[in-house]
């Protein structure tokens, strides 16, 4: 199944020759966001929820179109866009367009996080490794050969967060030897910014050697 199945048509964008109480009719019978709205057949821009209450029920939705909202993805755009261009516009319905702008039907935010959640990065065992370095310094390409190097098997891997020029990568593990992955990054200079229970041990492990050490000298 590709994420295309997901799209759905039976909402047909509104004609903006029609009023505001027909869209917060629509609105009053489903739990969406926004409504896509039309002009002459060509998909123009959304319509938010929070909004149109406050517009005049019997108005021409012309008469609104500054408050019109111009996000949409392509057909042929990957779920990963898909999912941020919903975080950045903070909707539950995402318009879908053809190369030509054609409009094709909409994306449900559910259905794009069912679609993400049936994804080996979260179905297959193993574990979320995060790492840091600077954005000039780390390497995709690098990070691969240290997980496959000490016999670990990458599911996903994808950029976390970017912060005072510091890339956070999020990396999903086959269960592997952690130990020996995670000192493989502090070797190559990537800071480790998860706790992993492996980890932890090892470190406790070495407090105490040093503390029973500091006891033994005394």
């Amino acid at each position: 199944m590709t994420l295309t199945d997901f799209i759905i048509n039976d909402i047909q964008p509104v004609s903006e020759k029609e009023t505001i109480g027909d869209v917060q009719s629509i609105f009053s019978q489903t739990t969406y966001s926004h409504v896509p709205i039309q002009r002459d057949g060509v998909y123009v821009g959304s319509l938010a929820e929070n909004d149109t209450h406050c517009y005049n029920a019997n108005a021409i939705i012309s008469e609104y179109n500054q408050g019109y909202e111009h996000f949409f993805v392509r057909y042929e755009t990957s779920w990963l866009d898909v999912l941020e261009s919903f975080a950045q516009h903070g909707c539950n319905l995402m318009p879908v367009l053809d190369q030509e702008s054609q409009y094709l039907g909409y994306y449900e935010l559910e259905d794009v996080m069912s679609f993400f959640n049936n994804t080996p990065f979260i179905q297959e065992p193993g574990s979320v490794v995060i790492i840091e370095k600077g954005v000039l310094d780390y390497s995709f390409s690098e990070i691969t050969q240290i997980v496959e190097s000490n016999e670990g098997k990458i599911w996903g891997m994808f950029i976390s967060k970017i912060e005072q020029d510091i890339a956070q990568i999020s990396i999903k593990i086959g269960r592997s030897n952690f130990n020996d992955i995670l000192a493989a990054f502090r070797r190559y200079s990537y800071n480790v910014v998860s706790s992993h229970q492996e980890d932890t041990f090892i470190k406790d492990l070495h407090k105490r050697s040093k503390y029973l050490e500091k006891y033994l000298n005394m």
